[in-house]
């Protein structure tokens, strides 16, 4: 009697929670699912802005980021600074340098920028390639409505995360729901047998209990590494699991800059990068800030700059700490020397998106995702099934 009420009980909140947030998460699920090859598409637009096809390479200097922000500038006429720049260890690629200025007044993805431009430069002769407006990106749009609504990131992500949340409830009490009550339930949960079916009510039930619960390891996996980016206790419980127990995550904001603002100069970014490419010249590419101030009055407390080892994935990343007027190398933080918990919120986002192992690995959360959409379809007219036997 009190397993029966249990369920009966679980039944009702899987219902009444999947009818009030079904829309909310079908949306999130569907640009997800369009976001998985978002990488692949872009880069197959732009890829004559990505390639400069400069000749004979290997017997030329790049241009110093100097000259190159100078012409970047001159092309553009922006009256904002340019924020970093993004350098590929390949020279056959161009280099990409970034405005971005947020308004904190703004509270939604069009007000939320002053501006968010990516240009595109040959960094040999400091030709503009492309230049593109990141604010009118399909895929930045995409981006925007999967993660907050196309509301300010501040506070918009709680509006797709909160639903998330129920969501992950929602996969844990239908797999309760799910759960057969004997070996002749259990045949009919786990394949598809419509060889004499013929009511859709019945093909829309088993699709919704069947598909749910093949896909809801996975689902929740997808789901808990959204919610990483909504809740900061659950990038603590994420890191506390895989660091054996840490609550303190490694801190090297005491390593700054000591030297006089008068030893920086036009060359001290190439000094850095210098450094950067002969510590790992297999990388893919690194990004340097040019150290300007902006508007949302962010702070960095160090001089940090982010290589990314792969192509294809950030989960394997360095950090170099230099000092900013110098360009001398103050501390460096491999890949190999973190600890696990590091390594596990470095690959939160490749998880999320199915980036870690590839191209296999993004087909499995593009089904997952659109799985992960027909789920309130499904629950919906099952529900609606019920109120309209006729």
């Amino acid at each position: 009697m009190q397993k029966s009420s249990f369920k009966k009980g679980i039944r009702k909140l899987h219902l009444w929670l999947g009818l009030s947030t079904g829309l909310i998460v079908f949306i999130i699920s569907i640009t997800g699912a369009i976001y998985v090859f978002q990488e692949e598409i872009t880069n197959y637009l732009r890829k004559d802005a990505i390639y400069h096809h400069e000749a004979n390479i290997a017997n030329k200097q790049p241009l110093s980021l100097k000259v190159l922000e100078q012409k970047v500038d001159a092309f553009t006429n922006e009256k904002y600074p340019i924020h970093w720049v993004t350098v590929p260890i390949d020279k056959s690629r161009s280099y990409i340098f970034y405005y971005y200025e947020r308004n904190p007044e703004g509270w939604n993805f069009y007000e939320e920028y002053f501006v968010y431009k990516s240009v595109y430069v040959n960094p040999f002769t400091g030709e503009i390639r492309g230049v593109y407006d990141e604010t009118t990106d399909f895929f930045n749009i995409i981006k925007s409505i999967h993660y907050s609504f196309m509301l300010k990131t501040d506070w918009g992500t709680y509006v797709c995360g909160i639903p998330t949340l129920i969501f992950v409830f929602m996969l844990i009490s239908g797999i309760i729901l799910w759960w057969p009550k004997n070996k002749n339930a259990r045949k009919q949960r786990f394949a598809f047998n419509w060889k004499n079916v013929k009511s859709w009510k019945r093909k829309n039930y088993d699709l919704h209990n069947i598909l749910g619960f093949y896909v809801s390891s996975l689902a929740f996996v997808v789901a808990f590494t959204g919610l990483f980016y909504a809740f900061f206790f659950i990038q603590a419980i994420l890191y506390f699991v895989f660091s054996g127990g840490s609550t303190t995550y490694p801190d090297f904001s005491h390593i700054q800059t000591k030297a006089p603002i008068e030893m920086r100069d036009e060359h001290t970014l190439d000094k850095i990068g210098k450094k950067v490419e002969e510590l790992y010249p297999n990388a893919f590419q690194y990004s340097l800030d040019f150290g300007y101030e902006h508007l949302d009055d962010h702070e960095h407390p160090n001089y940090d700059v982010f290589v990314k080892q792969l192509s294809y994935s950030y989960h394997v990343n360095h950090s170099l700490i230099f000092d900013e007027n110098s360009g001398e190398l103050l501390h460096q933080h491999s890949h190999h020397d973190k600890n696990l918990g590091e390594k596990a919120v470095a690959a939160n986002y490749d998880i999320h998106i199915g980036a870690i192992f590839g191209i296999w690995s993004k087909i499995l959360a593009l089904i997952i995702s659109l799985v992960c959409a027909s789920l309130p379809v499904t629950g919906f007219f099952i529900w609606w099934g019920k109120r309209n036997k006729k």
